[in-house]
């Protein structure tokens, strides 16, 4: 048997796995997949419902409103069911506090249109903007949503006013998600931390500089 020089053997020797930062629980993870898919659900049937080509292209309307009208009533649904866990209410009280350092990022952001080497915690402004926009209107829309399917809930008035703010809420969330995937899908490190939960140490430095994994912050 051929016996390596120590140094050859070092080399040739596998390398232990990189060690990765914990970042997203299984149950964190499973509400935001399972809310996406909703959301894209009632995006691509309000869609089909308003736009002639897909309308034309898909048909059978009352489906679509059907399918609609139950994806969005069961919205909140992922939510509600991940409260039942401590690491999803622990990330909600970060998402509602603004931190001066979040201020700063988002001056930052603004004027050099870069993020990178700007002080986040673990989650930066633009998310904590994100979520609370998302989840207003999400809540709005349930609200204006439900006048419209039950008429018999409110006035034609109030039906009117529903009406609109629903569909113009609606453009202005899809383009707030359109914004949330484009940025996705520019960082494959953030991606693959919410498939898997965990995240490279060098990303976190980058990205999050004051985010403390064995902390709450």
């Amino acid at each position: 048997m051929t016996r390596l020089p120590d140094g050859a053997a070092a080399r040739t020797a596998p390398r232990p796995p990189a060690r990765r930062l914990r970042r997203f629980s299984r149950a964190e993870r499973w509400v935001h997949r399972c809310t996406a898919w909703l959301m894209g659900i009632c995006v691509f049937t309000a869609a089909c419902l308003y736009l002639p080509p897909l309308a034309e292209l898909v048909g059978r309307r009352r489906l679509m409103v059907t399918v609609h009208e139950w994806s969005g009533l069961v919205l909140l649904a992922p939510l509600l069911a991940g409260m039942f866990f401590r690491a999803l209410r622990a990330d909600l009280r970060l998402l509602n506090r603004f931190a001066p350092y979040d201020w700063k990022w988002l001056r930052t952001v603004v004027r050099k249109r870069s993020k990178e080497g700007v002080p986040a915690g673990k989650f930066n402004a633009g998310q904590k903007l994100y979520a609370a926009f998302t989840a207003g209107a999400v809540l709005v829309m349930t609200g204006t949503g439900l006048m419209m399917w039950f008429t018999h809930l409110a006035p034609v008035l109030w039906r009117t006013g529903a009406t609109f703010v629903h569909d113009w809420l609606a453009l202005l969330l899809a383009a707030a998600i359109t914004g949330h995937v484009w940025m996705a899908a520019k960082d494959p490190e953030a991606r693959l931390g919410m498939r898997t939960g965990s995240v490279a140490p060098w990303w976190a430095r980058r990205e999050h500089s004051l985010w403390k994994p064995d902390d709450k912050d």
